[in-house]
C-alpha cells in the first residue's frame, strides 16, 4: 500500500481521539448524546448472521426468564467488513437500534476510542473463570470494554492416514512440515499445505503467525512499529518459499477460510491451516475425510508456533436507553451455562478455561485439549484503534511478498513506513 492510500484511510472517515481524552463521532465530527446506564426494558443483541442458529436457543432462555426484558437478535451480514459497517454507520450517527453488540476482538479498541461503548465493571462477570489471553482481547486503554464471548485460535489439520502408512508424525517444526509437504503429498495425490493466502484479514492473521513464530512482531508493547526485522523477514519468507518450491499450490494465493476448509474437506490437501470450526464438517458423516484426520497446534521455526487470537466480545452501545439489562443479557451470554451451549449447539469455542477438561465435552469435540493449548499460546492482534488501515496495509505487503512480487527484504521496509503513517 501507497502511502497516500494510507493517508486516505485515515482522513477519509471518522476523526478519533486514541487516548483517554475526548472524542468525535459521527461523519461531521458531532457528539451525540448518550444513553442511560441505568436503564431497564426490552433490548437488542446485534451480530453478524448466526449461520449455526444457536443463540435464538439461547435468547429464548434469556427471555423466559426475564418477560419484562427481552432480547431482541437482530442478524447483520455474515461477511465481517459489512457488520462492522453497519455497526459503525448506526453508532456513527448515534443511534440507539442496538443495545449489545457482538464484536470481532479487533474491534474493540476501534469502538471504544470512538466512545461508542462503555467501560465496563469487571466486577460483574466472571472473568477469572475465562481463558486469561482472551480476557485481554476486550481491554482497551487499560479498561474493559467487551466481555469475551468466543474463543478462536487456529489449529494444523492433517491426515492421520497418510502419515500413518509413511510411519510419520505430525509436524512440530516448519522443516518437518516443509519436508512431509513436500515429499508425502505429492506421493498421494494430494497439495501440501493450505492456509488463507488471498489478500484480505486471513492473510493478516496467517502472516502475523509465520512472523511471530519466527520471533518477530508488528508492533512492540509501547506501539512502535518493529516489523521491519529479520526475524518478520523469516517469516514471511517461510510462506513466500513454500509457494516458490510447490508445497504450497498457487490456488491458495486465492484461498480464504471456506476455499481452504472445502480443499482438505474433499480429500485434496496433506495439511490445512484453519480455525476449530472446520473440525465438525471435516469429521461428519459422509465426509471424504471423516475418521481420516487429526489436528495439532501450528508449528514454528524450532518447536510449537504463535497463534493469533481470534473469537469475538459483547460490548454495551453508548447510546443504548437500557444499559442495565444490556449488561445483565452480557452476564448471562458468557456464564458458564450459556457457554457449555455455544460449544454444544453452535460449534463455537467458548471462553471458561474449565470446559476444555470437561470429559463429556473432550468425548464429543475431541479437539478441545488442542485448542485450549493453542489459545494459551496465541497472542492478540494490535490493539490499535487503526486497526482496519493497518491490516489492509499489512494484508497487500504479505501478499506481494508470498506471491512472489516483492522480496521481504524490499517490502518490509515500505511496510513500516505505511504502518508509521496508519498508528502515529
Amino acid at each position: 500500500m501507497g502511502r497516500r492510500r494510507v493517508t486516505r484511510a485515515l482522513v477519509g472517515g471518522t476523526v478519533l481521539a486514541a487516548g483517554g481524552g475526548s472524542a468525535w463521532y459521527g461523519l461531521a465530527g458531532r457528539t451525540r448524546a448518550a444513553g442511560d446506564p441505568d436503564g431497564v426494558g426490552p433490548v437488542t443483541l446485534a451480530t453478524g448472521r448466526d449461520t449455526t442458529r444457536y443463540l435464538r436457543g439461547l435468547l429464548a432462555d434469556w427471555n423466559a426468564e426475564h418477560p419484562d426484558q427481552p432480547a431482541e437478535l437482530v442478524e447483520l451480514p455474515e461477511a465481517a467488513d459489512e457488520v462492522h459497517a453497519q455497526l459503525a454507520g448506526e453508532l456513527s450517527a448515534g443511534g440507539s437500534r442496538f443495545d449489545v453488540l457482538n464484536l470481532d476482538v479487533v474491534w474493540t479498541a476501534e469502538f471504544a476510542a470512538r466512545r461508542w461503548t462503555v467501560p465496563l465493571d469487571e466486577s460483574d462477570f466472571a472473568l477469572d473463570r475465562f481463558l486469561p489471553p482472551v480476557v485481554r482481547t476486550g481491554r482497551y486503554d487499560g479498561r474493559l470494554y467487551a466481555v469475551p464471548f468466543v474463543a478462536n485460535a487456529a489449529l494444523l489439520y492433517y491426515r492421520s492416514d497418510v502419515l500413518a502408512e509413511a510411519g510419520e508424525q505430525p509436524p512440530t517444526t516448519w522443516a518437518d512440515l516443509a519436508r512431509q509437504a513436500r515429499t508425502l503429498a505429492p506421493a498421494h495425490g494430494l497439495s501440501g499445505y493450505a492456509g488463507q493466502l488471498s489478500p484480505y484479514e486471513g492473510l493478516a492473521v496467517n502472516a502475523l503467525e509465520a512472523i511471530r513464530s519466527a520471533g518477530g512482531d508488528l508492533l512492540a508493547g509501547d506501539g512502535s512499529v518493529v516489523v521491519d526485522s529479520p526475524q518478520a523477514r523469516a517469516g514471511l519468507e517461510f510462506l513466500a518459499e513454500g509457494v516458490r518450491d510447490g508445497w504450497i499450490a498457487p490456488e491458495v494465493l486465492g484461498y480464504r477460510e471456506e476455499e481452504s476448509r472445502e480443499a482438505f474437506g474433499r480429500g485434496g490437501v496433506l495439511f490445512l491451516r484453519n480455525w476449530p470450526y472446520v473440525y465438525h464438517a471435516a469429521g461428519a458423516a459422509g465426509s471424504p475425510v471423516a475418521g481420516r484426520f487429526g489436528v495439532v497446534p501450528l508449528p514454528g521455526p524450532h518447536g510449537p508456533g504463535s497463534g493469533v487470537l481470534g473469537g469475538s466480545g459483547l460490548a454495551v452501545s453508548r447510546f443504548s436507553r437500557r444499559q442495565r439489562t444490556a449488561r445483565a443479557l452480557i452476564a448471562y451470554l458468557t456464564s458458564r451455562r450459556a457457554q457449555y451451549r455455544v460449544l454444544t449447539d453452535g460449534g463455537l469455542p467458548p471462553v471458561w478455561a474449565d470446559l476444555y477438561a470437561d470429559p463429556d465435552l473432550t468425548a464429543r469435540f475431541p479437539y478441545l485439549p488442542v485448542l485450549r493449548t493453542a489459545i494459551l499460546a496465541a497472542g492478540a492482534r494490535p490493539g490499535v484503534p487503526q486497526y482496519q488501515q493497518l491490516s489492509l496495509a499489512f494484508s497487500e505487503a504479505a501478499f506481494e511478498v508470498v506471491s512472489g512480487r516483492r522480496t521481504a527484504e524490499a517490502a518490509l521496509p515500505r511496510l513500516a513506513a505505511d504502518l508509521r503513517a496508519v498508528v502515529g
